[in-house]
């Protein structure tokens, strides 16, 4: 009887690890939306996006920016808590496919790091008629 609680409480355990470990693989991976009621100030456009992020563990940066309504000429990732404006720090360019997404080689450092974990990095699309921005999206980790 012990052995067979033994071994059911084991595979408990098992089940549990499996779970935090599959939870945690999917951890860095976020998604965030993009709008005109996010840039600062806010601008009335029909433009949006979709964005998926990822920061692995040595603060590589992954993203894939999908977006609506919009041409932008250049995009980044600035540092910059909601409702202000900060320099960029990850440069955006236009992929194959279409969407847009991290140079080669895209990194952050220590503090911009620092700055992602507390919410204080967002991704902004530029276009001609809002040089300044036309979208964006803060990250949320």
């Amino acid at each position: 009887m012990q052995a067979g609680l033994l071994a059911h409480s084991l595979r408990l355990i098992f089940v549990g690890a499996c779970a935090l470990c599959t939870g945690a693989a999917f951890a860095g991976e976020l998604k965030v939306a993009l709008s005109g009621a996010e840039v600062v100030p806010p601008v009335q456009t029909a433009a949006t996006a979709d964005a998926v992020l990822m920061v692995d563990a040595d603060k590589s940066v992954h993203a894939k920016v999908t977006l609506k309504n919009i041409t932008p000429f250049a995009a980044h990732i600035h540092q910059g808590e909601a409702g202000t404006n900060g320099p960029p720090v990850i440069f955006l360019e236009k992929k194959a496919d279409g969407s847009w997404g991290e140079v080669a080689g895209a990194k952050l450092s220590d503090e911009q790091y620092a700055s992602y974990l507390a919410g204080k990095l967002y991704f902004q699309f530029h276009t001609e008629k809002y040089r300044p921005g036309e979208i964006r999206g803060q990250i949320k980790p």
